[in-house]
């Protein structure tokens, strides 16, 4: 999932010095206003001034939105491991066990990170296969133990988890 970043909001922003006005409102989803400002110098240059501290707030917005979009993409209920219904009680709750143990062994790996991973330190410290791995992910996603965002430097996905 492409997450914006602030950084490259501010230098879109700063393009209007340029005088192209509004490339920073476009980056973050604000179609409609990002045309406003390109056509009238960032709202002859106040909106644009005001921008620089409405900036992050926009950003974090997007990103809020692009979360909310991709866990949509996912479901409510997120990935599911299906359990045949042949399958005695006792089976059952082998299996919900067995997810109850994977969440908190994900939860003592966030919490020996710091609280943040990225799925490969996850698959890493828990032997889990890749599809297990994106399924705990979304399934703490969904109960809110951990938010998406982005590496500073690198970029890539990483996991928080509030611990």
């Amino acid at each position: 999932m492409a997450r914006a970043k602030t950084g490259t909001a501010y230098f879109l922003w700063a393009l209007g010095f340029l005088g192209v006005s509004g490339l920073h409102r476009f980056y973050t989803g604000q179609i409609v206003l990002g045309l406003l400002y390109l056509f009238t110098f960032g709202l002859f240059g106040m909106g644009q001034l005001i921008d620089l501290v409405l900036v992050p707030g926009m950003v974090k917005a997007r990103n809020d939105q692009l979360r909310r979009q991709y866990l949509a993409e996912w479901g409510a209920d997120g990935l599911v491991m299906p359990v045949p219904m042949e399958r005695n009680l006792v089976a059952a709750q082998g299996v919900a066990q067995s997810q109850h143990d994977s969440m908190q062994q994900l939860l003592r790996v966030a919490h020996t990170n710091e609280g943040r991973l990225s799925k490969a330190q996850v698959a890493l410290h828990t032997g889990l296969n890749p599809e297990r791995v994106d399924a705990l992910i979304q399934e703490a996603l969904r109960y809110g133990y951990a938010d998406v965002t982005n590496d500073p430097d690198s970029g890539a996905v990483r996991y928080v988890f509030d611990l």
